[in-house]
């Protein structure tokens, strides 16, 4: 199953299709989805998890650029928000702009930044969603990931009470949409979007 949305073409004349994974779009390009969804509901695979993906990010401009999460491989990266190097090891959140039809890396947020970059939104399932090397290389790695982006940065709470209700919402929500295999098509006031397999 993908989405497709047409836009114009920054290349040439006419129009192209950005491709995306139902879930990765409801992210990415939240209001295209909610568009579709409230044309051609019945035919989108779990319309839940999709309309709750866009509409949480929706409202908040920067919750698309959200690109997954890692541990910095050297301390050359610099925080967007503080300015300051983000240490070797520590997570940093990997972030993109959409311009011109593409998505162009835009850098890096500390952890510990996030809640000021991101004005506050949950940003667990976006970073949990585009972090999939998480869970396959380390599971540790994911618990500690989740534990420390459902936590106040100045209290200390167990991951491992943490790690479920973490990966449920994200991990459920993609298991879903992939088990479903619909096509459908819907023009939207914006632009044109397909749902196919």
């Amino acid at each position: 199953m993908r989405f497709g949305e047409r836009i114009p073409n920054p290349f040439a004349e006419g129009e192209t299709t950005l491709w995306f994974h139902p879930l990765c779009a409801a992210y990415k390009r939240p209001e295209a989805v909610l568009e579709t969804l409230a044309q051609a509901r019945e035919t989108a695979p779990d319309p839940e998890a999709l309309e709750r993906a866009a509409r949480g990010n929706s409202p908040h401009r920067r919750l698309p650029r959200i690109s997954g999460a890692e541990r910095a491989p050297t301390s050359q990266a610099k925080c967007r928000h503080c300015h300051e190097p983000i240490a070797r090891g520590d997570w940093r959140i990997r972030l993109v702009f959409y311009e011109e039809g593409r998505f162009n890396p835009a850098g890096f947020v500390h952890l510990a930044c996030r809640a000021d970059y991101f004005e506050g939104a949950d940003v667990l399932a976006p970073v949990l969603h585009f972090s999939p090397d998480l869970s396959e290389r380390n599971a540790r790695s994911w618990r500690a990931l989740a534990a420390t982006l459902l936590t106040h940065p100045h209290r200390a709470v167990s991951p491992d009470g943490l790690a479920q209700t973490a990966s449920t919402s994200a991990a459920n929500d993609a298991l879903v949409i992939r088990r479903t295999c619909r096509e459908v098509e819907a023009t939207t006031s914006r632009s044109r979007v397909a749902l196919r397999c």
